[in-house]
């Protein structure tokens, strides 16, 4: 992925927000849950019972009746030693998706970010995929503040920085998180410039 980890201060990604773009529109974070899929589920097949053991479904007695919850499968999120206090700075992947209206103003916002998902790479680092569209028709270079959790816990805070992505254009970005042996249960993103 080749991102690049600089320790800033923690306050650093709320200095970012002021100016004239903060003015426009509140914005709200976007969250996902962790959502581990295809070969990134790791399984155990019991080789007695012939029992294929998942996280949705050890420490169960009898039949699965829906996934575990995401803080049992931590076990215990509160005892995890994650230090947080560092924001990590690091370039998002970026891939035009497609075009979008110029529909910017008072009631649209000039960029936006939409449906993320969080996975895990095996061996590797916590993923984020997500959507942003630039509503406008100027370039801009986004910024977004990323908030990796853990029961709620902070586990690891991220500036992505975008490339500069053309007006009316749809693109999907790809970043990392904390290393995958530490338990992340959900991520939050929100833009912080423009």
């Amino acid at each position: 992925m080749g991102a690049r980890l600089l320790a800033l201060p923690l306050i650093a990604a709320t200095a970012f927000v002021a100016g004239p773009a903060a003015a426009q529109l509140e914005r709200t974070p976007v969250t996902a849950p962790a959502q581990p899929t295809g070969a990134d589920v790791p399984s155990f097949r019991d080789p007695k019972t012939g029992q294929v053991w998942t996280i949705d479904n050890v420490g169960r007695s009898g039949p699965p009746t829906g996934p575990l919850p995401p803080d049992d499968r931590a076990f215990d999120p509160n005892a995890q030693a994650a230090a947080v206090g560092q924001v990590y700075q690091q370039n998002a992947q970026v891939r035009v998706v497609g075009q979008v209206p110029v529909t910017a103003g008072p009631t649209v916002p000039l960029v936006e970010i939409d449906s993320p998902t969080l996975g895990v790479q095996p061996g590797g680092r916590w993923r984020v995929v997500m959507y942003l569209q630039n509503n406008s028709g100027s370039t801009f270079a986004p910024s977004l503040d990323c908030r990796f959790t853990n029961g709620g816990n902070p586990v690891m805070a991220s500036y992505v920085l975008v490339a500069p992505v053309a007006g009316g254009t749809r693109v999907g970005l790809v970043f990392n998180g904390p290393r995958s042996d530490i338990f992340v249960d959900s991520v939050s993103c929100s833009v912080l410039s423009p």
